[in-house]
């Protein structure tokens, strides 16, 4: 099993800077990719960045040069830095991992932008 717990999200303003952890634990060798995904209000989840375990990275088009996604040191720890965040980023944000074709979540951390 691996778990994943996220943590960072708040309340920030339009223009304004968060960021993201996702800590995975349990057992975590063969992850072959961790990643964010998030879902507003009244809409279906969607995937926002995902890192793989060769740092390969990919960002959905609306999150194109505001947001970047990292991993930590330690390797189990995923970081997603969010800038020039607007009203429409708000969302409940999960951290994802897949591993064996099998997909791990966290509950999800609460960003919300607005003034």
């Amino acid at each position: 099993q691996v778990q994943l717990v996220e943590s960072g999200g708040g309340l920030v303003q339009p223009g304004g800077s968060l960021r993201l952890s996702c800590a995975a634990s349990g057992r975590i060798f063969s992850i072959s990719s961790m990643g964010w995904y998030r879902q507003a209000p009244g809409k279906q989840r969607e995937l926002v960045a995902p890192i793989t375990s060769g740092a390969g990275t990919y960002y959905a088009d609306s999150v194109t040069g505001r947001f970047t996604i990292y991993r930590g040191d330690a390797k189990n720890t995923v970081y997603l830095q969010m800038t020039s965040l607007k009203p429409e980023d708000t969302a409940v944000y999960y951290c994802n991992g897949l591993k064996y074709g099998k997909n791990y979540w966290g509950e999800g951390t609460l960003v919300t932008v607005s003034s």
